[in-house]
């Protein structure tokens, strides 16, 4: 028979959510700046970068990553940031994956 305690600490072991980080396209966001994000705040590779970089632009948005709430919420405002100091209007936003 399990006691209380044990109980509960079974029931505090659940996975947590995780959140798609997507990069929008905008007709005004350089390739290289999308890249180069990418390779900083996601730490892509160039080639990884460069495929993300493509279905942006292709597909009008692009996967950079998947995370916990906290850390998608991050990445997020460290694009709006770069972006901003850089003069681009790129947006990422976050989703439930």
């Amino acid at each position: 028979m399990s006691t209380k305690h044990e109980l509960e600490g079974e029931l505090s072991l659940r996975e947590p959510k995780q959140y798609l980080v997507l990069l929008l396209n905008d007709d005004y966001t350089s390739m290289d700046f999308v890249i180069d994000v990418l390779m900083n705040i996601f730490h892509k590779s160039y080639q990884e970068a460069e495929q993300i970089m493509i279905d942006v632009h292709k597909k009008d948005k692009g996967v950079c990553g998947v995370y916990t709430y906290e850390v998608a919420e991050t990445k997020v405002m460290q694009v709006s940031k770069l972006a901003r100091e850089q003069g681009f209007p790129l947006k990422a936003t976050l989703e439930e994956a």
